[in-house]
This record gives structure tokens, sequence and C-alpha cells, in this order.
């Protein structure tokens, strides 16, 4: 058994203790609070680590909500590259799993700086771009690593695809075209699906379709499985991606969402799920022209959930903390930003039954920090994943 003791524990599920502690095992948090005589028990009990965090923070491991972490290699270039595949602008079939390399150096940087699930998968050159998984940032293997998987259908519109396409003198060239795919796509995967439907239930009178692995992969989105993980930065994007969830009445995520600061109160109307960033880039594209620091702050102040990504290799994994900061410093609030990086980024990724707070019988992935967790100064004196420690300053 794990046993941190003395510590400021900041669980993110609404409690906070001043000398608090926390035990885990088997790899899962089996108690946490502030009961001394608690403590005295499990020590006496027989521990295989005791950690004294007396004057520092204990909390959550961050979670990076939308990454390309092990699909861009560190370093490596064309040969570790493989978040796109641009032959095909509908690729739902493909599996982030099958293209991460898990030993990737942006895993080691990742869990150093406190970093311990990333949520990672295909870029947005395509329409349908494939599945994301999320993976905790330490593993033998992506075996090892994987927390959940598939975790979303990765989708694209505006100026990624259509830059791709063009090029290829192939659709989509144009907006229209891009959300005219994906409807096709949709549609398609929704009469598969009743094929399906009505084979099993009468296979006397129906036949059985052909296997289609595209559209076996969307026929988990129409079912609810998992949502679609929309790339969308401009507002008509943002709301083409709403517009057409709507439709097939299927959860989206929106991701960047870099002009949804001049439409939050539809936004809001819609309940929408939001994760933000990069913002620690160059406006380096038409679609990034009213990019601004502020929007996280002003999104969580009208009273949207949002995350924080760092969008790896975009901005490197390991300064996710430093988003969250900057954002602070342009007006979100602090408790909302460590949100944004912990509890909220694992409810809108949908995997909040196993990180994101520290609770008993959730995942022991905790971080021991030296001082406030959005202080520059301030660094990172334990990473434990699984109840095990992966890193020690």
């Amino acid at each position: 058994m794990l046993l941190i003791k003395n510590a400021r524990l900041l669980t993110m599920a609404g409690s906070e203790y001043e000398n608090g502690y926390i035990a885990a095992e088997a790899g899962k948090i089996t108690a946490l609070g502030c009961d001394a005589a608690e403590v005295e028990k499990l020590e006496a009990a027989g521990c295989s680590e005791v950690i004294d965090a007396r004057g520092c923070y204990v909390l959550p491991g961050f979670i990076d909500a939308h990454c390309h972490v092990g699909m861009c290699e560190d370093g490596v270039g064309f040969e570790g590259e493989d978040s796109n595949e641009m032959t095909d602008p509908v690729t739902p079939q493909l599996r982030a799993i099958d293209g991460i390399y898990h030993a990737d150096r942006a895993f080691v940087e990742a869990r150093e700086n406190g970093i311990t699930t990333v949520v990672t998968g295909p870029g947005s050159a395509n329409v349908i771009g494939g599945q994301f998984a999320a993976l905790k940032t330490y593993g033998r293997s992506v075996e090892d690593m994987i927390l959940k998987e598939p975790v979303a259908m990765k989708i694209a519109f505006g100026e990624n695809p259509k830059s791709v396409y063009h090029e290829k003198r192939q659709s989509p060239m144009t907006r229209m075209a891009t959300a005219a795919i994906l409807r096709e796509s949709l549609m398609k995967a929704k009469e598969y699906r009743q094929m399906l439907d009505d084979y099993e239930r009468d296979s006397e009178n129906f036949d059985k379709p052909d296997y289609d692995m595209k559209l076996e992969a969307l026929m988990r989105v129409l079912k609810g499985e998992m949502p679609l993980k929309a790339h969308a930065h401009r507002a008509d994007d943002i709301l083409t991606a709403l517009r057409i969830a709507k439709e097939f009445d299927i959860h989206v995520t929106i991701e960047h969402c870099t002009e949804g600061h001049l439409i939050t109160d539809i936004l809001l109307e819609e309940n929408t799920s939001v994760i933000t960033g990069p913002f620690l880039t160059d406006r380096s594209k038409i679609e990034l022209k009213n990019q601004s620091v502020k929007s996280p702050g002003i999104l969580s102040r009208a009273g949207l959930k949002i995350a924080i990504m760092t969008d790896h290799p975009c901005t490197p994994v390991q300064y996710l903390p430093l988003c969250a900061a900057v954002a602070v410093k342009e007006g979100m609030d602090e408790q909302e930003a460590l949100k944004a990086i912990t509890i909220n980024a694992a409810e809108i990724t949908g995997i909040s039954d196993r990180v994101g707070s520290l609770e008993t019988g959730k995942d022991a992935d905790i971080i021991i920090m030296d001082g406030p967790p959005l202080d520059l100064k301030t660094k990172v004196l334990y990473t434990i994943i699984n109840g095990q420690v992966v890193k020690r300053l």
C-alpha cells in the first residue's frame, strides 16, 4: 500500500484537506481524508511506501483532453508522423492505438510535468479522421497504457480538409462538401445499422449486408457509444458541427473552439462541451485570426464546462499546466482552470469514472507538487500512475 500524508489535498471532487492523507493499493485509491488516527492505523497495517507531503499540494494527475502524443513522434519527422492518412477524406476505421509509438519521448516529458492521461489520436486532414484513445503516460506498450479505446471519433471542419484535398483537386474543396461528406457517411451508417437490425430480427426475409469496416466504426457513434470530436475553429464551422450532431441525434464535443467566445450564447443554449486551445501558438492560419487567450475565461464565466488542450505538438504536452496558468492570468478563475485540466477534461472525454479527481475507487493517478499547481515556479516532486511512482524529484 502507498500512503501519502500531511498534504494539502485538492481532490477536484468538491473537497480540500489542509492536512490530508491518501492511500492507494492495487492501482486504486482506497482511502483519503484528514483523520490523523486513520493515518496511524494505515501506517501500523504496513505500507510499501510512505510519502510525507508536508508543505506540498497533492492533486489528481493532469489530463490533456486533445493532443497527438505518440502519433507525431518527437524529433523524428516523416518516419514518425502517423496522424493523418491523407488519401481518403473518410477514414473512420482508423484507430489511434495502431499509430501510437508508446516510447515517444513526449510521454516521458508529460509525466515528468504531472500529465498522467492523454487523449490522443488522428489529426484534422480528413473530414472523418478516425478513432481517438485515452492513454496513461506510462507503460511498457500501448496495451499497458490504454485507459479507454475508442474514446471519440475525430471529424474536422474548415480550413484543414479543404486545403488538403484542394491540392489533390478532389472533394472536399469547400465547407459545403465537408458537411455533405460527413452527412452522407452518417446516413450510410444509419442505413447499414438498419439492415443489420432487420437481418438479426428476420434472417429469412432480410439479407445480411456485406461487412463494411467504415460503417461499423460509424455505427458506434450513432449508438451513442462514442461522441464526435469536432475540430472547428471558426464560428460558422462550430455551428455546422452542432447542426449535424442535432440532425443525427449524436453527441459532439467542440475541439479548439477558437471563435467560441463570439457565439457564447449559442454554445450555452446547446449545452456544448468545449475543449479549447491551443492558444500558446502564433496565428498561423486565417482561422486563428480571432484567437484569444481570454477565450477560456470568457467561456467558463458564461457557465460552459470547458477543458484546456495542448494539441501537442502545436504546444508541447508538458506545457499543459502553463496553458491553464496563462488562462488564469487572462481572467479565468483559478479553480476552473484546474478543473479544465483534471475533472472537466475527464468528464468531457468520458473517462471520469476512472480519472480526473481523487476519490476512493478511482485510479491512483496522483501528483505531488512543492507549491500552488499553476505557479510557474512550482515543481512536480512525484508523479504516480496506477499507484506506482513513475517520477520522483
